[in-house]
Parts: C-alpha cells; sequence; structure tokens
C-alpha cells in the first residue's frame, strides 16, 4: 500500500515500517523518542484509515501544552492533500465560533472529523461527555498522545478516558517513554488499548507479576512498598505483537536537528501582571520616552521574565507569579530519554529547575552552569556530563556563560526553559550538543508563552533575527501587541 500511496511529505524510514506494519491493527502502542515524527506517524495512519473506508472520525487527546500544535501545525503540515477533512478544538468555555466549529463535528458529510481535545478536559464530566458523544456519532480511531499522562490508574481523567475508549474502533497510545519511573506505568496506557493485551484483570495483579513488594510499617499505619521489578524480559515480549518502538538511535535518515515546541499558558495571575506591564510599555511609547533599543529591549525583557513566572524589579527584587513553565519542562523530560542540556536566561529559574529536578530525579542528577558557578567546578561537571556512566543526567545552563565553547554531545535533547533575544547566544548554545562527536540528530525544545513576547522571540530566533541588533523603533509596538 506505502509504494503508491500520496504523502503530503515523503516518510523516513523508520514512519514507513510503522505505517506498513501497524496502519489497520486495532490497538497500536507507538513508543516513539521526541523528535522521530509521532504526529506525522499518527495523522498519516488516519489518512490510511479514511481512505479505505475504516473510519470518518478522529479523537486526539493531548497535553494542554501541545494539543492547539495538533491542530494549528501538525495536522495541516502532514494530511494528505487529497484527505478532505475538518478539525476543531476543544474548549469548555468556547466562544460562538469556537462552538460552531465543534458542532459541525457532528455534520452528516463524507469529511474526515477530526476534535483535538486537552488531556485534562477529562477531568470534568462535560469533556468526557462531548468526548463520548463524538465517538459514538462516527467511526473513529482515539489517540493518545504523550500517554503517560494517563499512567496513573486512580486519577479520574485515566478512568474517564479509559471508559470512552471503549467506543472508538481504533486505539492508539502515543510517548518517548511508556516507563518514566516505573515498568507499571505501563498497564493503564495499555488497558486504554485494550483490557487483554497484558493478560492481567487488575493493577494490583500486574504489579504483583512485575513488581517486588515488601510491607511497610510506619506508626500505626502498614503499607505495601515497591522496591524492585522482575520478568522485565517477559513484558518485554508481551509488547512485541502491537507495540513499535523507535530510538533517535536507529533512525539513520532524520535531518540533524529537529524543532520542536511547548506551549505554556499563561496563569490568571501572569496574564494579569502582563497586560498591565504591557499598558505601561506601551504608555511610555505613546510619550516617545522609548528612543532606544536598549530601553525597548528593557520592556520585552519585563515582559518576558512574567512569561517565565517572575518579575525582577528596578531595585532587584524578584517577585514569584505562578506560571506553568516549571510544570511543561517536567512533562518534556518525563517524555525524554538520556542526558538533556535545559537553557534558561535567569538565574532565579536555573535554581528553581535544579531544585525541582534533584527533588524528582534525586540530588546527583542535575547540575547548574551559570555566573556564579566556581570556576574549578566547570569543566567537572562538563566531564560529569559526557560521561554515558555517571548520575549527571540534566545539564542546566545559562547560555551566555555556558552556551560557548562547551561540547556536551552527550545530550540528545536541548530544552530551552527561556530564551535571549541574542541570536548568536542562541546560535552558540544549540551547538553545545551539535558539534564535532555528536552521531546523532538532536531535539531542541521551546518553552513559550502563546501570543506573548516569549512566542515572538522565539519565532525571530528561527528565523535568525537578531533581536538584540535589531533597531525596533515604531515596531515595538508590534512586539508589545
Amino acid at each position: 500500500m506505502l509504494v503508491d500511496y500520496r504523502f503530503k511529505n515523503e516518510p523516513y524510514a523508520h514512519q514507513a515500517a510503522y505505517l506498513h506494519r501497524f496502519w489497520d491493527d486495532r490497538t497500536t502502542a507507538l513508543f516513539a523518542d521526541m523528535g522521530t515524527g509521532k504526529s506525522f506517524m499518527l495523522i498519516n495512519n488516519m489518512a490510511m484509515l479514511y481512505d479505505n473506508g475504516h473510519i470518518n472520525g478522529a479523537l486526539v487527546i493531548a497535553p494542554k501544552g501541545v494539543y492547539r500544535n495538533w491542530a494549528e501545525l501538525e495536522i495541516p503540515k502532514h494530511m494528505p492533500d487529497h484527505v478532505t477533512y475538518s478539525v476543531a478544538l476543544w474548549s469548555p468555555q468556547p466562544s460562538k465560533k469556537q462552538e460552531q466549529a465543534m458542532e459541525k463535528m457532528f455534520d452528516l458529510d463524507d469529511k474526515l472529523h477530526i476534535m483535538v481535545m486537552n488531556v485534562e478536559a477529562f477531568s470534568s464530566p462535560k469533556g468526557t461527555k462531548f468526548a463520548e458523544r463524538f465517538l459514538l456519532s462516527h467511526t473513529a480511531l482515539m489517540a493518545v498522545d504523550e500517554s503517560t499522562t494517563i499512567k496513573s490508574p486512580t486519577a479520574q481523567r485515566t478512568k474517564n478516558i479509559y471508559k470512552v475508549g471503549r467506543f472508538a474502533s481504533f486505539r492508539r497510545i502515543l510517548t518517548g517513554s511508556p516507563i518514566t519511573k516505573s515498568p507499571l506505568d505501563l498497564y493503564t496506557q495499555c488497558a486504554f488499548l485494550d483490557p487483554d493485551l497484558l493478560g492481567f484483570a487488575s493493577y494490583f495483579a500486574f504489579q504483583m507479576r512485575y513488581a517486588v513488594v515488601v510491607k511497610k510499617t510506619m506508626g500505626s499505619r502498614s503499607f505495601n512498598q515497591v522496591v524492585g521489578y522482575r520478568r522485565l524480559d517477559e513484558l518485554n515480549e508481551k509488547l512485541q505483537p502491537f507495540a513499535f518502538r523507535v530510538t533517535k538511535e536507529e533512525c539513520i535518515d532524520l535531518p540533524e536537528k529537529v524543532y520542536v515546541s511547548r506551549d505554556v499558558p499563561l496563569t490568571e495571575e501572569q496574564g494579569q501582571a502582563y497586560e498591565q506591564m504591557k499598558k505601561t510599555a506601551l504608555s511610555i511609547l505613546g510619550d516617545g520616552s522609548i528612543t532606544t533599543t536598549t530601553t525597548a529591549l528593557t520592556q520585552i525583557m519585563r515582559m518576558h521574565q512574567i512569561c517565565c513566572g517572575h518579575i525582577r524589579s528596578d531595585d532587584g527584587e524578584i517577585r514569584e507569579i505562578p506560571s506553568n513553565r516549571l510544570d511543561a519542562l517536567m512533562e518534556v523530560i518525563e517524555e525524554s530519554d538520556g542526558k538533556a542540556i535545559i537553557w534558561a536566561t535567569y538565574t532565579h529559574d536555573i535554581l528553581k529547575i535544579h531544585e525541582a529536578l534533584s527533588k524528582t530525579y534525586g540530588g546527583g542528577c542535575a547540575a547548574t552552569y551559570y555566573g556564579d558557578t566556581p570556576a574549578d567546578e566547570r569543566q567537572e561537571i562538563v566531564n560529569k556530563f559526557q560521561d554515558p556512566n555517571s548520575e549527571l543526567r540534566f545539564f542546566i545552563g545559562q547560555p551566555k556563560t555556558g552556551g560557548y565553547g562547551l561540547t556536551l554531545t552527550e545530550a540528545k535533547t536541548v530544552i530551552y526553559y527561556s530564551n535571549s533575544y541574542d541570536l548568536e547566544v542562541r546560535l552558540q548554545s544549540e551547538d553545545r550538543a551539535h558539534r564535532i562527536g555528536q552521531t546523532k540528530s538532536v531535539t531542541y525544545v521551546d518553552l513559550m508563552s502563546p501570543k506573548t513576547v516569549d512566542q515572538k522571540i522565539v519565532e525571530a530566533l528561527r528565523n535568525k533575527i537578531d533581536i538584540a541588533t535589531q533597531v525596533l523603533g515604531e515596531d515595538l509596538k508590534k512586539w508589545l501587541i
């Protein structure tokens, strides 16, 4: 079938292998590293099923930070031109236009109807009922992107997704790393596909088979604690018939650099602070006080800080603002294997990231590299990071300090928690992982808040525009607005 298939973009070898083997299977687990093109594989899988009359609807569930990308970027980019489709984004409080788009999903026509929902929608009855209605109205494929979001068997959204999934004719899970903390994470993800795939009627039975559990007592309370795992070869064999695993190391034809983004919506508190800062900046601009690029960039920087979750006052005091950014970073890391570089512009963020990673992954998992890092410790940090057997997994650096001269080729993932507006700094920091000694593709992940200066900075840097040397003048209004 693939020989004559009319792709919009030609598949890489591993993508073609997935589609050849699994395109018409009822249940499939796509375990593919970030940057290997999971979205391409799923979208073309939808198209093939639609072309052959197997489905007329698709429900894609993804985390809040990526679900918009499915509708606005990935589907238009990869859906074959011959497929007639309509797509809508879920909103719990839709505008009139959004509500109309959602209702069009139930039109009686020949289109492939694609509904994209964020996984958080399934924590509420409203989102769950809408998804159930959609699936009952179509012969549909249902896919959970970054399926580790349903790894908890007791979470309400896991239960709701599991329940509505029974109404889908085809089911898919997609994730880079299905076992983020333990092999037990596999149970609910695979149970969503089909409760019989792993051969256990309950999570407890699955745990008893593959985990080493001991009874612990703490005061008057006793509980079971997992202290190890067993029979993992057997578990791996059970996955083989329905799972497709691809690592970046296995992909010989990927481009040298792969760029992806993760949306980080502003919290209500951030939104209020951002709007106030924007009004202040526009007022100053209206008075004609902003006459130099330096002053303009200061306004942009303060709005950028708000997007990151803090603001530094003129006297140097830092005020925290509730933010989703650290959670978004942890989600990206959970989906990634191996070592990673995390670049952050502000020292305040570097310290917060180090604290969060150390708490989650252990004290020796991360190291910071910024202005205050002692000179005699810097090379030791690099040496440990470059040692594949070292426990140091995360290099958390300030691009202006660590972005020049270092070799950090053990990383296959580079995450920009925040960006400098200096193009040279961006290019140099990218090249710490992508230089002589790197034999594999590197994935670059930008965390950014949509419709803010944060997004505009990323877009400018990716278009090779050096904001730091560009005299903005009246164009500053466009950045602020």
